[in-house]
């Protein structure tokens, strides 16, 4: 999975679609449009591969982190963590395991139709939207794995965990909260196996040092707008977002 590309850090194409990228990213790490932050890897890909756009982010996206986990520090809910992260652990080993034997563009294709039939049983079920229900421990266990799998493939394991989380009509800091400790672990982790398979080389290294000043914009941005959006909206702007994240990964596997 190592990609080396000399002269990628003179790439002006590069640095318009990674800013892009790196903004979106960070405002939906910063709490502001949820499974947005799923089009950060497909953007950069217009101009790099996949794996160099993954292994690029991944440095930002730990930086992201530390400035969500302290916005965020008390407000996540435990039982769903306890739940969902050791269940994302187990899917990283998998991503790492199977990273060369697997297509992306079926990782693509499956998180996208998921993504899309979600947000359509949602949104089909409208007047029941207001109505919490808490998922069982094995639903959470699956969409924790699904969710590390894809977030080691591609940074894209915002739509699983959504489709845990969404249902149970958390307060949308609590919501944020959750997948921001969630998030933070799984990068985190991914790390190891990053590195072990060649893919945090130099050149990636030192485009993601160019790049990390972008990352506390994006989030202080994310920040700032869910402070002044209201909750109802909130979650009518995550699963659009998702819907809008899901076509475009449906359409990256098929056309792109």
């Amino acid at each position: 999975m190592t990609d080396l590309l000399p002269g990628l850090m003179t790439d002006p194409w590069f640095y318009v679609t990674a800013v892009i990228a790196l903004l979106i990213i960070g405002i939906s790490k910063g709490g502001f449009g949820g499974g947005f932050g799923l089009l950060g890897v497909p953007l950069m890909s217009l101009t790099v591969s996949p794996a160099t756009a993954a292994a690029v982010t991944l440095p930002a996206l730990c930086i992201m982190d530390l400035f969500g986990l302290w916005s965020y520090r008390h407000s996540w809910d435990r039982r769903s963590m306890w739940i969902l992260a050791p269940a994302a652990i187990v899917g990283i080993i998998i991503g790492a395991l199977s990273s060369g034997y697997l297509s992306e563009e079926m990782v693509k294709l499956l998180l996208g139709l998921i993504a899309v039939l979600f947000t359509l049983y949602r949104w089909l079920k409208r007047g029941e939207v207001a109505e919490a229900r808490i998922p069982g421990t094995p639903s959470g266990l699956f969409w924790g794995t699904v969710a590390g799998f894809t977030s080691f493939l591609a940074h894209a394991g915002n739509v699983p965990v959504t489709i845990y989380l969404a249902p149970q009509r958390l307060n949308k800091t609590l919501f944020v909260g959750t997948s921001t400790v969630f998030f933070a672990i799984v990068n985190y982790v991914k790390l190891v196996p990053y590195a072990l398979l060649g893919q945090l080389n130099v050149v990636n290294l030192e485009t993601a040092l160019v790049l990390l000043p972008i990352a506390p914009v994006g989030v202080l941005l994310g920040i700032w707008l869910h402070k002044r959006v209201p909750e109802r909206l909130f979650y009518i702007v995550v699963y659009a977002c998702i819907f809008v994240a899901g076509v475009k990964l449906i359409y990256d596997a098929l056309i792109g």
